[in-house]
């Protein structure tokens, strides 16, 4: 998710679409903003992958974004800071209903949805990308799900996905919000091919004329080293423990410099989205179905709204911008089973239902 700037872009502007041969391109564009997700842009989006889903000269979508710092930093956060403060959170409700189930429809789009993630994608930017079928990262993405670092909990899907990563990897980029390179987005299977960044211009054009099975052979290469194979010992050790205090005390006391550092980093995040998100990758495993994930993510986003560290992160991170976030509760101890069991109860307006 990100910090939202004003700009001159209209609602109509925000999402670009057009038809280039046989693709249909989507260009986020709000680039100001980091192409930050509205919930126009969410329907535009839908009402697009309608209009070319029954289009046979369409056989192939594009997605990217406009600017040159990335695909999308994720859902507008200012928004939702304005919706729970002076109108009680039913706004945001709305925009995750229709945003979950866009994730949903990408993931099963009977036609190849091709997603260009080069530099940043995070949060909701994971979402309209890394459900797709063919979803291209380059030496300057940065792909991440930083949610406990705003007192939320991973959604659009990213609980299914980082539940799915190899060992304890995604229980890592939940917990800490890290983000990830070429290589490890492969490794943990956020993407699946790298091609440069200069090279995807011509991949673009030639999508026009080809399908994308003709096209990436010619433009992907192998991924540059990445840094999480080498760290896979001590992270899927500490992160099996049952509980966030223990993996703390595990990250803290197997000598690595680097888990050392990420135990501090973990202390620094919100306690109670600490304890959720390792409640919910976990219940993700046991779930299965992105349709049935997708369903708990949104019992626990609802839930999160009416909980005081949500607010409190955004104003730390983006209204007030001074990066000291008052948690409440302020330390792990003092976030009980039960309050983590409360995030995970069907929201008052009723459950998301999704077929699959």
């Amino acid at each position: 998710m990100t910090d939202s700037v004003t700009d001159r872009v209209t609602d109509d502007d925000a999402v670009l679409t057009r038809v280039e041969g046989r693709a249909g391109h989507l260009t986020l564009n709000r680039p100001r903003a980091l192409n930050a997700l509205t919930h126009p842009m969410v329907t535009r989006i839908a009402e697009a992958l309608t209009a070319w889903e029954r289009d046979p000269a369409v056989e192939t979508v594009v997605i990217d974004g406009a600017g040159e710092r990335g695909l999308c930093a994720g859902g507008d956060i200012r928004l939702i800071h304005q919706d729970v403060t002076a109108g009680g959170g039913a706004a945001s409700r709305a925009f995750w209903r229709d945003e979950y189930t866009l994730n949903i429809r990408i993931a099963r789009y009977p036609k190849p949805y091709v997603a260009l993630m080069d530099g940043i994608v995070m949060g909701g930017g994971v979402g309209v990308s890394a459900h797709g079928g063919v979803r291209i990262v380059t030496e300057r993405s940065l792909v991440a799900m930083p949610e406990t670092t705003i007192g939320f909990v991973p959604d659009v899907g990213g609980t299914h996905l980082l539940a799915r990563a190899p060992g304890e990897l995604g229980t890592h980029l939940a917990l800490t919000g890290a983000s990830v390179g070429a290589a490890d987005a492969l490794r943990c299977g956020l993407a699946d091919h790298v091609v440069p960044s200069e090279q995807l211009p011509a991949l673009t054009r030639d999508l026009a004329a080809e399908p994308v099975a003709d096209v990436l052979p010619r433009y992907a290469v192998e991924a540059p080293a990445g840094t999480l194979d080498g760290r896979r010992e001590w992270i899927d050790h500490c992160y099996a423990a049952d509980t966030v205090e223990e993996i703390v005390d595990r990250l803290m006391a197997v000598g690595e410099p680097a888990a050392k550092e990420t135990a501090e980093t973990l202390l620094a995040k919100s306690p109670t989205a600490l304890k959720v998100t390792l409640a919910a990758v976990r219940g993700a495993r046991a779930l299965g179905s992105l349709e049935r994930v997708m369903e708990q993510e949104y019992r626990v986003s609802c839930a999160a709204l009416y909980r005081p560290d949500l607010i409190e992160g955004i104003r730390a991170q983006v209204i007030d911008k001074d990066r000291r976030p008052r948690w409440s509760p302020a330390a792990l101890a003092e976030v009980t089973d039960a309050e983590v069991a409360g995030f995970f109860v069907p929201p008052v307006d009723g459950d998301l239902r999704l077929d699959g």
